[in-house]
C-alpha cells in the first residue's frame, strides 16, 4: 500500500460528540439500521475521475489541486501509478466501491489499438488492486464527450465514423467492466443532444442512440455481463439541450425504443437541478416507473448555472432521498446501485486530505439522513397523512376509478347524485414542521 497521504489516518467512528475533524460523526459502518448495516444501505462509491483526475480547474482558471501522486503525463506508467493511490483512499475513507470513466483510468494511445492495449493493462492493475483490498466496482462507463472526434456528439455524430468509434469504445469499457466485476454499467450521454436545430435531424440521431444502446445490451449478454446497465439524466451543458435530460424524458425514450427492460436510471442530484427538479421528484418519477437502480450523490448551487458536483451537506436533501431509498425492492433498498459521490472539492480546496474531509462530511450527511428516514418510516406520520389523503380512492367509485370499472356515463351519474365535494386540508406547513422535529 502507498502512502500518499501520510497526514490522514484511516478514518474512524468517533460519535456525534467527537471534535475529531477526520472521523465519522454518524457512519459507523456496521451499525444496524431498519434491519441492514449501514454500509449495506449506503453502498458508497468514489468517482475516480474526481478523486485522482481532477485538477480543480474551471472556465476561468486553470487547475489548483496539488496531486504528488500525478505527474503530469497520459503516460501508462502514470495511469499505473495511480491505482495503489486511489485504493489507499478508499481504504482510509473506508469506501467500498468505485466507480471510473475508462479515459480517467486509462490513456489515449498513439493508435486505437494501442488506447484499447493500454485499458487492458490498467485493468489488470485494477483488479489486482480489488482483489488485495476487498474493494468493488460498482460501474464503469466510457467517456465518450472529452475527445474532439465526440464534439458532435457520439451515438448522435453525423458522422457514422464516429458512431462506430464510440460503439468500439463502449465494448472495450463495456469488457473491462465485465473483467472487474462491476455491478453495472452506465451511459452518460455529454454531448448525445444539440447545440441547434438549424442542423439537426433529431429523429435520426435518437434512432442512433438507441441502436447503441441495444448493442451494447446484446454485447453484454454475449460477454455473461449480468450487471445493471443505466442511464443517467442531464438536461444541458455541454450541450444546449441533451437527450437524456430529465428522469421522465429518459424513461419515455427507453420506452419507445424497447429498452425500458434492460436500463435503470442513475439519478444525480446536481442533474435534477439543472433540470429545474428536486432530486426528490426524479427519485419519484423513476422509482414509480421500477427503474431507479443508483444514485450519484452531490448537489449543485442554485446561484450558479451549471454543474457544479458540490458535496452532499445538506440533510434535508440526504433525508429526502434516503426515504424513497429505503422503500425501493419491497424495503430492500438498492441493490446493484449505490451512492456514488460524483462530487469535487472546491477549487479553493486544493490539498489532498481535503478529499477526505469532502467524503467524510458527505458520507455523515447520508448516515444522518438514514436514521432520521428510517425513524419517519417507521413512525408512520407521514405515510398515514398520505394514505388517509387518498383514502376516497380505496373504496366506492374511488376503487371503480382505479379499478377500471368506472366510465364516463357512471361517473356523471354519480357526479349528479352527490353534494358538491369538499376537501380536506393538505396540511403543507405542519408536515413541514414535522419534518424539521425529525431532523
Amino acid at each position: 500500500m502507498s502512502d500518499y497521504f501520510p497526514n490522514v489516518p484511516k478514518i474512524k467512528y468517533e460519535g456525534p460528540d467527537s471534535d475529531n475533524p477526520l472521523a465519522f460523526r454518524h457512519y459507523n459502518p456496521d451499525e444496524e439500521i431498519a434491519g441492514k448495516s449501514m454500509k449495506d444501505h449506503l453502498r458508497f462509491g468514489a468517482a475516480y475521475w474526481h478523486c485522482m483526475r481532477n485538477g480543480l480547474g474551471d472556465p476561468f482558471g486553470m487547475g489548483t489541486a496539488l496531486m504528488p501522486w500525478d505527474d503530469g503525463s497520459e503516460s501508462l506508467d502514470n495511469a499505473l501509478k495511480r491505482i495503489p493511490v486511489f485504493f489507499e483512499f478508499l481504504d482510509k475513507n473506508q469506501i467500498d466501491y468505485y466507480c471510473f470513466h475508462d479515459r480517467d483510468v486509462s490513456p489515449e494511445g498513439a493508435t486505437w489499438a494501442e488506447t484499447h492495449s493500454n485499458l487492458e493493462k490498467v485493468t489488470e492493475g485494477l483488479k489486482a488492486a480489488q482483489k488485495s483490498s476487498g474493494k468493488k466496482l460498482l460501474w464503469g462507463t466510457a467517456c465518450l464527450f472529452a475527445h474532439p472526434r465526440y464534439a458532435q456528439g457520439a451515438a448522435t455524430s453525423p458522422n457514422a465514423d464516429v458512431f462506430a468509434y464510440a460503439a468500439s469504445q463502449v465494448k472495450h469499457a463495456l469488457d473491462a467492466t465485465h473483467e472487474l466485476g462491476g455491478a453495472g454499467y452506465v451511459f452518460w450521454g455529454g454531448r448525445e443532444g444539440y447545440a441547434s436545430l438549424i442542423n439537426t435531424d433529431m429523429k435520426r440521431e435518437l434512432d442512433h442512440l438507441a441502436r447503441l444502446l441495444h448493442l451494447a445490451v446484446d454485447y453484454g449478454k454475449k460477454i455473461g455481463f449480468t450487471g445493471q446497465f443505466y442511464i443517467e439524466p442531464k438536461p444541458r451543458e455541454p450541450s444546449t439541450h441533451q437527450y437524456d435530460s430529465d428522469a421522465a424524458a429518459c424513461l419515455n425514450f427507453l420506452r419507445e425504443y424497447d429498452l425500458l427492460d434492460h436500463l435503470k436510471l442513475n439519478l444525480e442530484t446536481n442533474h435534477a437541478e439543472l433540470a429545474g427538479h428536486t432530486m426528490e421528484h426524479e427519485l419519484d418519477v423513476a422509482a414509480a416507473a421500477g427503474a431507479l437502480g443508483s444514485i450519484d450523490a452531490n448537489r449543485g448551487d442554485t446561484l450558479i448555472g451549471w454543474d457544479t458536483d458540490q458535496f452532499p451537506t445538506n440533510l434535508y436533501q440526504t433525508t429526502n432521498i434516503m426515504l424513497r431509498v429505503l422503500k425501493l425492492n419491497d424495503g430492500q433498498g438498492l441493490t446493484t446501485g449505490g451512492l456514488n459521490f460524483d462530487a469535487k472539492r472546491r477549487r479553493e480546496s486544493h490539498l489532498p486530505e481535503d478529499l477526505f474531509h469532502a467524503h467524510v462530511g458527505g458520507m455523515d450527511a447520508f448516515a444522518r439522513g438514514l436514521k432520521i428516514a428510517a425513524k419517519i418510516i417507521a413512525d408512520g406520520r407521514f405515510d398515514d397523512f398520505v394514505k388517509k389523503r387518498y383514502s376516497t380512492y380505496d373504496s366506492g367509485i374511488g376503487a371503480e376509478i382505479e379499478g377500471g370499472s368506472a366510465n364516463f356515463d357512471t361517473l356523471d351519474g354519480y357526479a349528479l347524485g352527490i353534494e358538491p365535494p369538499v376537501l380536506e386540508s393538505g396540511r403543507q406547513e405542519m408536515l413541514e414542521n414535522l419534518l424539521n422535529d425529525y431532523i
